[in-house]
């Protein structure tokens, strides 16, 4: 006899296998998905979520009052298959009693190898030594040509200093990096004095830094923090990354930098909106190099964090603890 399927879960979006194979072989829920890779329209999603006890969703999905309110009082667990969790209305959630299960740690070195893999395609012209190959601006080996910058003997700064800055700091070491800056709320005297790093007000790591890695969490305090006064106080030679979130960067501002030579490159896996419009100046620049915002793409890593969430939310409606689960 089929078992009786007490808790309604809700998933906004196909994951990976491992993730569907945890909830499928939950016998005390009853799972409904939005099968397809593309976002859930706001509507699909008020109704899908209705009378849910249980919604796993993902950093694109906006968990606002208005969600809560359509979702009703049965809701009493959201998984998000990610580490941000600047999508969800947190004090509503928290004032609901409503648990919160989240993807930290699993996708740290995959984040920290694709920002280092974004700061050397952008420092070395990359793309633009490819395009020259395709279409015919390879013509022989000259002395300057296509030169870009190294990171040997160079100063890096790392804003934000959390799970993902250190693995990125760890990442850079081998490649002969002299001075290690960072930045963040606080100073992090055990983990600096690993990696042999300065804590350095954020104009002072602007200031001094060859390369400059943004991997900090979006905050009211970080949001827009680099700007035109940060980027004014930046190297002409020195080249930005981010991989946190695209609202800590002015992105306006960013391109005036980066059009005027104010500073030498960009490379952003993160932006405002997202996807970014085709028709956005920042792609009209040689200098800048955009990702559609994949850190965490690995097959390994999305599995992973795709399980992560599935026993986060699975563990949460049972009354049990969660793997990980963010303290509100």
């Amino acid at each position: 006899m089929r078992p009786v399927r007490l808790m309604k879960v809700f998933v906004t979006r196909r994951i990976p296998p491992e993730g569907s194979a945890a909830l499928a072989r939950a016998a005390d829920c009853e799972v409904e998905q939005w099968d397809s890779d593309e976002p859930i329209p706001s509507k699909d999603l008020e109704r899908g979520v209705a009378g849910a006890h249980g919604l796993l969703c993902l950093l694109s999905d906006r968990i606002d009052k208005k969600l809560l309110d359509a979702a009703g009082a049965n809701l009493k667990v959201i998984s998000t298959m990610s580490v941000g969790v600047d999508h969800l209305a947190l004090d509503e959630i928290k004032k609901r009693g409503i648990r919160v299960g989240y993807t930290p740690d699993v996708l740290t070195d995959a984040t920290a190898e694709l920002a280092v893999s974004l700061l050397l395609t952008t420092c070395r012209r990359l793309p633009e030594a490819i395009e020259e190959v395709k279409n015919g601006g390879w013509t022989s080996w000259k002395p300057l040509w296509m030169c870009g910058y190294g990171l040997t003997q160079s100063t890096v700064g790392i804003i934000g200093l959390g799970r993902i800055g250190q693995a990125i700091a760890r990442c850079l070491k081998p490649f002969g990096v002299q001075r290690l800056l960072y930045t963040g709320r606080q100073p992090r005297p055990q983990e600096a004095e690993e990696l042999q790093a300065e804590f350095v007000s954020t104009q002072q790591l602007a200031a001094e830094s060859d390369f400059i890695v943004v991997a900090c969490s979006l905050t009211p305090a970080t949001r827009g923090l680099c700007n035109k006064d940060f980027f004014q106080q930046m190297k002409k030679t020195a080249v930005f990354v981010n991989i946190s979130r695209g609202e800590v960067v002015d992105q306006d501002d960013l391109y005036q930098a980066l059009a005027s030579g104010q500073i030498a490159a960009a490379g952003l896996d993160v932006t405002t909106p997202e996807p970014l419009p085709t028709n956005h100046p920042l792609l009209t620049l040689k200098n800048c190099v955009i990702l559609p915002h994949i850190g965490s793409a690995t097959h390994r890593t999305r599995n992973t964090m795709s399980l992560l969430a599935a026993n986060n939310l699975l563990a949460g409606l049972r009354g049990e603890p969660m793997p990980s689960e963010l303290k509100l």
